[in-house]
């Protein structure tokens, strides 16, 4: 057999293993069975919620089953008729085989990747917080160009951005900024970007041309519907304003309506400017606190539920999750996963989805990657 066919097969026998693993198949097809013998009832419409929930379940099992089950399916058909044609020697025919397989193998990894987003907030809109690190002018122009990333990786894909908070650096990029994006599975696929971003480039603004690392640190968080009840005690929460900042011009307003608040006990700081109305900018910014207070309690879940999991990464300096190589040469590389881009131009203009699939799937397996960090 080929090697490049025989690399095909090993993508999409890893991707269906993933899925069942993923799925934990024979509690998957129980569960289906049930939501079957639930969707027959015809007192299911009576609570009209719980029906919706009922059938939005079924779909989602239904819709991973059965790709599944198809992948493993045409698998099994090509490689028999692959190993046919070669002991015919059949070349055209092994050719088409080959071709095929390796459209199958794209088909797989976007199969799984839809079936990773399952989680209770992955549907949902999603929050990007960019926060310059030590270095001045350095990590304010890379936290301006990691939110502009987020914005085109966002409009790749057809979602609307949304910048809800914005404070300028002092001569360039950004100090931070909020990013409300929306679409579908929008913080399913960002979430595995939370973390430390380390960029390493010739500075712009060195007079001597020297080399500069300099860091960034994103935190993504989903936006809550009115269905998730997030209780906040008013008496614990500093609401400051202030005036806000912009670029000039009709943007930026004369009066206090921008709008801080502080939850004491966990000490989360949201922010919101985009509205002329202190009231708007309120209402907004506590729609941030609740998103940040969901999201702390996902993350408590998924701690409890698999204390293990390799995939877990602090949120701090020195942290890393990935390191953008400008000069002397040209890498991307997450220390995560160990994915790497040799066109960091491209990955920096949205061409994120290797990285999200490779950080999803290994939140399943919890599989730790040793990664060496580049220079």
């Amino acid at each position: 057999m080929r090697a490049e066919a025989q690399a095909h097969i090993d993508r999409i026998n890893a991707a269906t293993q993933l899925l069942r693993r993923f799925l934990d198949w024979d509690r998957a097809l129980r569960r289906l069975d049930e939501l079957n013998a639930k969707v027959e009832d015809q007192g299911l419409w009576d609570d009209p919620k719980a029906a919706q929930d009922v059938m939005r379940e079924r779909r989602r099992l239904e819709e991973a089953i059965g790709a599944t089950r198809k992948l493993e399916t045409e698998l099994a058909d090509t490689v028999e008729l692959m190993e046919l044609a070669e002991a015919e020697g059949d070349d055209a025919m092994v050719t088409d085989a080959v071709g095929s397989l390796e459209e199958l193998a794209d088909r797989a990894d976007r199969d799984k990747v839809a079936a990773l987003l399952a989680g209770e907030a992955d549907a949902n809109n999603s929050y990007v917080e960019v926060n310059s690190g030590a270095g001045g002018t350095e990590s304010q122009d890379w936290a301006g160009m990691l939110q502009r990333m987020y914005a085109r990786w966002a409009e790749r894909h057809g979602m609307k951005v949304e910048l809800v908070d914005h404070h300028s650096g002092e001569q360039a990029g950004i100090k931070s900024a909020t990013l409300l994006v929306r679409g579908e599975n929008a913080y399913g696929n960002l979430k595995t970007e939370s973390g430390v971003h380390r960029l390493v480039r010739i500075s712009p603004y060195d007079a001597n041309a020297r080399r500069h690392t300099s860091f960034a640190s994103v935190w993504v968080y989903p936006e809550v519907d009115d269905d998730i009840d997030i209780e906040i005690n008013e008496s614990e929460l500093r609401i400051d304003t202030y005036r806000a900042s912009g670029a000039g011009g009709q943007h930026v307003n004369t009066t206090d309506s921008a709008v801080r608040i502080t939850h004491i006990p966990t000490n989360i700081v949201v922010a919101c400017q985009n509205q002329r109305s202190q009231h708007k900018n309120r209402a907004e910014a506590m729609k941030q606190l609740k998103a940040r207070l969901y999201e702390a309690e996902l993350q408590r879940r998924e701690a409890e539920a698999n204390a293990a999991n390799a995939a877990k990464t602090d949120i701090g300096w020195g942290h890393q999750i990935r390191s953008y190589v400008l000069q002397p040469y040209q890498l991307v590389k997450d220390m995560r996963t160990g994915v790497t881009s040799t066109a960091p131009g491209d990955v920096l203009d949205g061409d994120l989805d290797r990285f999200m699939a490779a950080a999803l799937s290994q939140r399943v397996t919890g599989e730790k990657v040793e990664v060496e960090d580049v220079e």
